[in-house]
């Protein structure tokens, strides 16, 4: 391609890019209503975050609109989403919060998820964290040690298969260690008393929880961190998490386990599912077909949202200190968290039936 047709193509597309500026400016909401639809009950953790948003979306979209949460509960949050796949106009407004729970069904190639992620455009996409721990009793006293383990059978409360909880699943599966796991539990904090109580013997907590009640076993010498998950960076890198920068993430526990990153299909399982279970756990989305100004109009009021200042001073305990992504990083993030290479996905059905009965 000549240096004048390139010049061509760039000017054309920036006065492309001018344009839509331009007709950004002149979107606005004024007597509006904004209905933010949330496909799980009322009190969980994506409603939590869309009401603590709810006041700034208000303030920075043009013309002040009202925005109204609409909770439709039911199937884990696939009822929900499949209304607002099936029933959601592409005029900016309405919007869904998705979660891991809608994710999973959806990479997993669930029947009863008749969404389609490629169909809607993200907004905004909001991470969180965890982190894996032992007993101190094993001795093993970080990440470099884990070798200790190999062939010492681990125990682990969980939630499901298919829940959140098959991040650990597949990283431990990666990672090589030998883990029983214990399904039934109502929740990760029955898997955490468990461990307290001598009858699990490896565990993770969300962030906040592991702050909480994880941070006191530490000091009192009755638990040693290994890794966290990690966060992904705005280059789509894995980096360590801000809430945690003392404690290596999973990839770099596992290099310091086996001396060489993780590769192979696996790998790009566990990107797959940790993409959905925490990287990006709960994105914003709206309809694809939405005008393009209207979708700037949106990642720009997310934006402004996130530099509040008194947004940044409350989130802590809502949100955690994670950066939330918007913009190109909300995109990179998005693709993360609902894509799958068809093999992984094929691997990841064998291993759920041949090891659990899970068939879909």
């Amino acid at each position: 391609m000549t240096f004048h047709k390139t010049a061509r193509l760039i000017g054309a597309a920036l006065l492309a890019a001018l344009a839509g500026t331009a007709s950004a400016q002149d979107v606005d909401f004024s007597g509006k209503t904004i209905e933010w639809v949330v496909p799980f009950p009322e009190g969980g953790g994506s409603g939590t975050v869309a009401r603590y948003m709810l006041p700034y979306l208000t303030k920075y979209m043009p013309g002040n609109p009202t925005v109204v949460i609409r909770n439709i509960p039911g199937a884990g949050s696939i009822t929900g989403a499949n209304e607002f796949a099936a029933r959601a106009r592409p005029n900016g407004e309405e919007i869904l919060i998705t979660s891991a729970s809608t994710q999973f069904p959806y990479l997993l190639g669930d029947p009863r998820a008749r969404y389609d992620y490629t169909k809607w455009e993200p907004l905004m996409v909001a991470p969180t964290g965890g982190v894996v721990y032992l007993p101190t009793s094993f001795g093993v006293n970080d990440a470099s040690e884990l070798k200790q383990l190999e062939g010492t059978e681990l125990v682990y409360g969980s939630q499901g298969p298919t829940s959140l909880d098959l991040v650990p699943m597949i990283a431990f599966e990666l990672m090589g260690l030998d883990v029983r796991y214990v399904f039934g539990m109502p929740g990760r904090s029955d898997g955490r008393l468990a461990f307290e109580r001598g009858e699990a013997t490896i565990d993770y907590q969300t962030s906040s929880a592991y702050l909480t009640n994880v941070v006191p076993l530490v000091e009192e010498g009755k638990a040693v961190p290994m890794f966290s998950w990690g966060v992904i960076d705005e280059n789509g890198d894995f980096a360590r998490d801000p809430t945690f920068p003392d404690i290596p993430h999973f990839v770099e526990a596992y290099e310091m386990m086996h001396g060489e990153p993780p590769s192979g299909i696996i790998f790009d399982v566990y990107k797959a599912v940790f993409g959905s279970g925490f990287a990006a756990q709960k994105p914003v989305v709206i309809p694809q077909g939405t005008p393009p100004e209207i979708i700037e109009t949106y990642r720009q009021a997310f934006a402004e949202m996130i530099e509040d200042p008194e947004f940044q001073e409350n989130k802590g305990e809502v949100l955690g200190e994670y950066q939330m992504a918007v913009g190109d990083a909300a995109v990179r993030l998005y693709e993360l968290a609902t894509t799958m290479p068809d093999e992984a996905r094929d691997w990841l059905q064998t291993y759920l039936a041949d090891e659990y009965d899970v068939r879909f």
